[in-house]
């Protein structure tokens, strides 16, 4: 039977009850719907407080939703969309970003989850070029989809090529929250003084019930992205549900209180396995993510306790995920059911 505490992703952890209480909180009378209540005005104010007063949000029901809706607003059909071939965008939507936005999806390799500006130079020589896709976005994810950060340089670094190349910069933010928790930096330090100029803001993965944000870091970038949230079908009518969850979120730094308890537990894992010699951890563990080998065999014992991917069959690579609710002995449990696996 498996266990309650699943090391799959921090989607399967619950809300947190300080979300909870907000929803609850909020669920008081009636209010205008489609985000003209006072609790979605609330929540915009914060996110230019986190993201700097020319900042615009848009609050939108889940990741996808939020990629897609970002991308589609900022491209045209004939442009191309540059990310790693670990993205989201590109191997966990479905064709969705492709489909709604029209665009090529140029992948390079990232065997450590991060793309850099080398890679992306042999992309240029299609500038201009009529026969080709036009590359027009650069996509990063931060925190990767392997548990590992980019500095704020190396955004930076990334975010000057686009701009020099009349491209802008997307963050798929998931994981936003433990990126920003694992580098010790404000939001305003790792986005707006980076040069982002957009992003998609987690907050699922972070203890709120459903609901993404997309914060474009300039006005002029947000300009009509209200239609095209509403022709995609992201316009929520009772909004200020998803709002409170978020005011939660960024009140009294729960965000961060979140994020550095699920990178902790992380690192303690990764601790604790290290001392099996049939373990060997393949990524830096970073944020909340243990991406590790191990034997065929034990990946079954374990399992059978306990829900977790396989990221990668044929190297028998799993990715062990933890989240806010993740406790100490939750590791304690699931570190003893692995050398129990592996006998």
């Amino acid at each position: 039977m498996l266990k309650s505490r699943s090391f799959a992703s921090d989607n399967n952890a619950p809300i947190h009850p300080e979300v909870l209480a907000a929803i609850t909180n909020a669920n008081n009378g009636d209010a205008i719907a489609y985000g003209d209540d006072a609790i979605t005005q609330q929540a915009e104010l914060l996110f230019k407080q986190h993201f700097g007063e020319d900042s615009e949000v848009f609050f939108v029901f889940n990741g996808t939703g939020a990629n897609v809706t970002a991308l589609a607003h900022l491209t045209k059909s004939y442009h191309a969309l540059i990310c790693a071939e670990t993205a989201h965008i590109w191997h966990d939507e479905c064709g969705a970003p492709e489909k709604f936005t029209g665009c090529k999806l140029h992948t390079l390799a990232a065997p450590n989850g991060k793309i850099s500006v080398e890679q992306m130079l042999p992309l240029l020589h299609s500038v201009g070029f009529q026969h080709h896709s036009q590359p027009k976005i650069i996509s990063i994810t931060q925190a990767t989809e392997l548990g590992t950060v980019y500095s704020c340089n190396e955004i930076k670094e990334i975010a000057d090529f686009a701009h020099n190349h009349d491209m802008l910069l997307h963050i798929d933010g998931a994981r936003i929250a433990n990126a920003a928790a694992a580098l010790n930096v404000s939001f305003k330090e790792m986005i707006l003084q980076t040069g982002v100029d957009v992003i998609s803001f987690g907050g699922t993965k972070n203890g709120i019930l459903l609901g993404e944000a997309v914060v474009f870091l300039r006005k002029e970038l947000a300009k009509d992205f209200q239609f095209v949230r509403k022709q995609s079908m992201q316009l929520a009518s009772k909004m200020r549900y998803i709002s409170a969850q978020f005011i939660a979120l960024l009140s009294n730094d729960l965000w961060l209180r979140n994020a550095q308890h699920a990178n902790e537990m992380a690192r303690l894992l990764a601790e604790k396995v290290q001392n099996f010699p049939e373990i060997s951890i393949t990524q830096k563990v970073q944020t909340n993510g243990v991406f590790a080998n191990m034997p065929k065999h034990a990946i079954e014992k374990l399992q059978s306790n306990y829900f977790f991917y396989v990221w990668d069959n044929e190297r028998s690579e799993v990715r062990w995920m933890t989240s806010f609710a993740t406790t100490p002995q939750d590791i304690d449990n699931f570190v003893d059911a692995l050398r129990e696996a592996l006998r």
